[in-house]
């Protein structure tokens, strides 16, 4: 679908590291409200995501791939050799801040994540999944709640998004009233903010502080001021074990309850990194020496075909400014490849520990970004902005039976997705507050018809779509 353009969102290099399509911008005060003729459409999908899954459960042996190609479309995948668990486990696994810099998803061309490359060889690669905000808090919320930040009112990280969703609303608590055990570790809401009675287990471990770092201040889920408010350069001077920091310790708490579950589970797995601070260990940051970093390309003046709005989301005289002055640009597109490749060899430890529990076919795997981050592009730094940077996310779905090994798709869809997608695949009802639709039919044939738009909100009355 083509995006919708009133602010120019597109930088004139065609994307930080080769052509890229962008989100469109634009603004209304209006909740978004889907056209009756796409309503249509997706139910014909829906129908047919349903034919073929009789089929397989069938076993309809005596057709051929072949006669299903000529039957359907040359270009629809296989059927899945194996019918979908009847009652299926979730692990979600949630990265904060990370943006397309993964190998699936070719956003860096030095990345190395070797665990998420072995991941999306399981299963199916969003290559254009937008976040539904750009910015944690209010991402989060709509993410589990299922509501879009114009449903609920959260658009920023100051409001408290328990007060804006009623009980038993959130995926994890809607689960544990059909009989999933719910398990939280990591940073899954914003900072502490969790509701205790909606989990039967939480883990939210803390950062020991360097106190002989310059950047150091008192414990905390972050341990440190990010690199705005003067942090020094990385790596830091000071090591800590790997196994302390808190990233780790949550896939160590998630990687044991994987071995002690008897019932179905809904565990949700938090990463911190790559968010700022990028404190992680000298062996990530050896992956990338600092004299061969391409950094991404980035016109000078950028910015000047850009309309005022679009100028005061990029803040060019702020963070940019103050990293090119300092001469630390390439040491920070460093620290940020180097805080990826930290978080995926956390990714691989917890699907180690799945791989090797009594559960492993019988799991639904998503992995899934908050939101993405800026590196200098539109001489911006950080996220809230409507550039692709900061609203394209990684989404990558593991489902038994249903998605195809080493599978992509390049139609544009959101984490709103999310909450409905995996009540279906549960079998749980979608519940009516629900504001996104399935994308189940895209799990099963990633080059399925597909007109639901992607929408991103950013603050009250900016929006994108793609």
């Amino acid at each position: 679908m083509k995006s919708i353009l009133c602010v120019r969102a597109r930088s004139r290099t065609g994307g930080a590291f080769g052509a890229r399509q962008c989100a469109g911008a634009f603004k209304t005060p209006a909740r978004p409200r889907w056209p009756h003729e796409a309503a249509k459409l997706l139910r014909k999908s829906l129908e047919w995501a349903r034919l073929l899954e009789r089929a397989s459960a069938l076993a309809l042996s005596v057709i051929t791939l072949s006669t299903i190609c000529g039957l359907f479309s040359a270009s629809t995948p296989s059927l899945s050799a194996a019918a979908p668990p009847a009652k299926p486990n979730v692990l979600l696994i949630i990265a904060d801040d990370l943006n397309d810099w993964i190998a699936p998803m070719r956003g860096h061309p030095q990345v190395q994540t070797p665990n998420l490359d072995r991941l999306a060889a399981r299963g199916l690669t969003f290559l254009n999944a937008q976040c539904p905000a750009p910015i944690c808090n209010p991402s989060r919320t709509a993410m589990f709640s299922g509501q879009r930040p114009t449903t609920t009112g959260v658009y920023d990280n100051q409001q408290p998004w328990m007060k804006h969703i009623p009980p038993k609303q959130c995926l994890n608590d809607y689960l544990r009233l059909h009989g999933f055990t719910s398990l939280a570790a990591g940073k899954i809401y914003h900072y502490r903010n969790y509701k205790p009675e909606e989990w039967d287990e939480v883990l939210y471990p803390r950062d020991d502080t360097l106190p002989n770092s310059p950047a150091a201040r008192t414990p905390g889920p972050f341990g440190y001021r990010m690199f705005t408010e003067g942090e020094p350069q990385e790596p830091f001077q000071e090591q800590r074990a790997e196994e302390k920091l808190v990233d780790a310790q949550s896939v160590s708490w998630c990687s044991d309850q994987l071995k002690r579950q008897t019932n179905r589970f809904f565990m949700a797995c938090g990463l911190h990194r790559p968010h700022t601070p990028w404190d992680v260990p000298k062996k990530y940051f050896d992956l990338y020496p600092l004299e061969n970093i391409r950094l991404p390309d980035v016109m000078t003046n950028d910015l000047a075909d850009v309309p005022a709005a679009g100028v005061s989301f990029a803040r060019p005289n702020a963070a940019h400014a103050d990293v090119t002055r300092a001469g630390l640009w390439r040491d920070r597109v460093r620290a940020y490849l180097a805080a990826i490749s930290f978080a995926d060899a956390q990714v691989g430890r917890l699907l180690e520990a799945l791989d090797q529990s009594a559960q492993r076919d019988n799991t639904i795997i998503v992995f899934v970004g908050d939101n993405g981050w800026h590196l200098g592009e539109k001489e911006h730094w950080a996220k809230s902005a409507l550039w692709r940077e900061a609203t394209r996310v990684p989404l990558i779905w593991v489902a038994p039976g249903v998605t195809q090994p080493g599978t992509r798709c390049e139609q544009p869809v959101d984490l709103m997705s999310v909450y409905p997608t995996l009540c279906e695949l549960a079998g749980v009802p979608v519940p009516k507050h629900v504001d996104g639709i399935s994308i189940k039919p895209l799990l099963a044939h990633p080059e399925a018809k597909w007109e639901q738009p992607a929408v991103v909100t950013h603050l009250p009355g900016n929006h994108a779509i793609c």
